[in-house]
């Protein structure tokens, strides 16, 4: 048989490609190990501007009326602090980060649509952090969730929330590209936007805690190889 050999580069891309996703269908079908989780960017986010926020939370309460029909927001995807509060027990400085130690403003918290490595879906036990269809959001599903709260351990911004009446966990999915938050805001401090990695600028409020399940640390671990 003769051998073809102007092999183009296109071609040699396109032939290693389709032997890839044959070689990691029989690694799926063939293993019991999970698989690797890699997600695709998310195709918006939510951004905000606190020299705007007056600090009245209708975000917050747009956000559980309409995810969760009920006004809670404690259970809001986007958290609401103000970082210098004056009371009965002197000077109180909230969250770390932007405004800590006197600046007054009023800090709106939100989900950075992390790239990958995702830190809530690598730390979920159950695979329950998925990408939401029409926006690529990180998405709590619901029936695969058992309230663990794995994730909230695992997220440096704690921007995971539980829902005590269901026992879920929940965050933001950008309303399926319509995000209410950004809607019910009166001094228009809320943007929705195309993604844009912001993880590297937005300060991290904890050292995450959450322990990531020995098989999907060691697929981490051989995909991140130096």
């Amino acid at each position: 048989m003769e051998v073809n050999q102007n092999f183009s580069r296109r071609e040699f891309l396109l032939v290693s490609g389709i032997m890839a996703v044959a070689v990691s269908g029989l690694d799926a079908w063939g293993s019991k190990e999970a698989p690797l989780i890699i997600m695709d960017q998310a195709k918006g986010l939510i951004i905000a501007d606190p020299t705007k926020c007056v600090g009245c939370r209708r975000c917050e309460l747009a956000c559980s009326e309409f995810n969760d029909g009920k006004a809670s927001p404690t259970i809001a995807r986007i958290k609401i602090s103000r970082n210098l509060n004056f009371g009965p027990m002197g000077l109180y400085a909230g969250k770390r980060g932007l405004g800590t130690w006197g600046n007054g403003l009023v800090i709106q918290d939100l989900c950075n649509q992390c790239p990958h490595p995702v830190s809530c879906a690598n730390a979920c036990p159950n695979d329950a952090i998925v990408l939401a269809p029409s926006t690529n959001a990180r998405v709590v599903d619901p029936h695969k969730c058992v309230g663990c709260k794995m994730c909230l351990k695992a997220c440096p911004w704690e921007m995971m929330s539980f829902d005590s009446d269901t026992n879920k966990a929940t965050k933001c999915f950008l309303c399926d590209g319509n995000p209410k938050c950004v809607e019910a805001c009166p001094a228009e401090a809320l943007s929705y936007v195309t993604w844009r990695d912001l993880t590297d600028k937005a300060p991290q409020r904890v050292a995450p805690i959450a322990i990531v399940a020995p098989d999907k640390a060691q697929s981490c671990n051989d995909c991140h190889k130096k």
